[in-house]
């Protein structure tokens, strides 16, 4: 019963979301991207498209999303906005994060890209443009791989905190204790393996065209470099998320070593209660402000 009533408020749900969507102008966009893709599948194979598609999405969405956060460091205005404010960024710990998510990227993520092709084979997922969902069926799985993605990622980051292993693979990516955008998958092989297993578990469950691949790709990273960003910025559009972490409740991590060990949203760290040293700073803080007023 109780399964039957779910499926129906789905239904219920896709349907007025359908409805709102009938109502709403054309987009613009919308055909010089279906250009764009029927032109992609006339001049090249399924295997390109799902292993060099997948890879330049990546490398060129990442790059991409971290310049905003790159370009902040020059700017003295954006500097009231750096949570830490003692711990400038700096080029030689840039360049050695770089040097690191090359190899990162290359030697570990892209082997992992070149299983994407077998996956859509085996799984009959389609890359028609006829076949692709509409965006808010897209938008929804998106969110979906991101609840399992943050489950995934609270469990076994907080494993990679016990102390019996902590410095064999997670202390790397604590080395910058300030963190900065293109830190976000600066980290130890293992760690790439561990935890991006939970990127992979959403795409099975979802997946019913490849475009769910690349737009999961895009909103995981926008996600990942935002929290690792090292700066608040207000009017973020990603702060309209229920339940969204931000970069304040990532970066107290870093600067503490402890607690807020989820990737996305804060329910895991509120039920388990390993959110308790931020809350307190953040208690605290307000307090000092309100001091600072008077």
């Amino acid at each position: 019963m109780a399964v039957n009533d779910s499926v129906n408020i789905l239904n219920s749900a896709y349907l007025a979301v359908e409805y709102i969507d009938s109502f709403l102008p054309d987009n613009p966009l919308q055909q010089p991207f279906k250009n764009a893709w029927n032109y992609m599948l006339d001049n090249y194979t399924k295997f390109q498209i799902a292993t060099w598609g997948s890879l330049l999405v990546h490398e060129v969405s990442y790059f991409l999303l971290c310049v905003p956060g790159f370009v902040f460091q020059f700017i003295p205005y954006m500097q009231k906005y750096k949570i830490q404010q003692d711990k400038p960024e700096t080029w030689e710990k840039q360049w050695k994060c770089f040097k690191t998510l090359l190899f990162n990227h290359f030697f570990i993520q892209l082997p992992l890209i070149c299983g994407t092709y077998y996956f859509t084979e085996y799984f009959n997922i389609p890359y028609g443009w006829e076949e692709m969902p509409r965006w808010y069926v897209l938008v929804g799985q998106c969110f979906g791989c991101a609840v399992i993605e943050d489950a995934w990622h609270y469990f076994l980051h907080r494993l990679l905190h016990h102390k019996r292993i902590y410095k064999y693979i997670h202390k790397v990516h604590h080395e910058f204790v300030s963190p900065f955008g293109m830190q976000a998958e600066y980290a130890h092989p293992l760690e790439t393996l561990i935890l991006g297993a939970g990127f992979f578990i959403g795409i099975v469950v979802f997946c019913n065209h490849v475009i769910l691949l690349w737009a999961w790709v895009i909103c995981r990273l926008m996600e990942t470099i935002d929290v690792h960003s090292g700066y608040d910025v207000p009017l973020n559009p990603l702060h309209l998320i229920p339940f969204y972490a931000g970069a304040r409740f990532h970066d107290f991590h870093h600067m503490n070593f402890i607690g807020n060990y989820a990737s996305t949203f804060t329910w895991w760290d509120r039920i388990f209660g390993t959110d308790s040293q931020f809350l307190a700073y953040k208690e605290k803080e307000k307090k000092q402000q309100l001091i600072t007023k008077k």
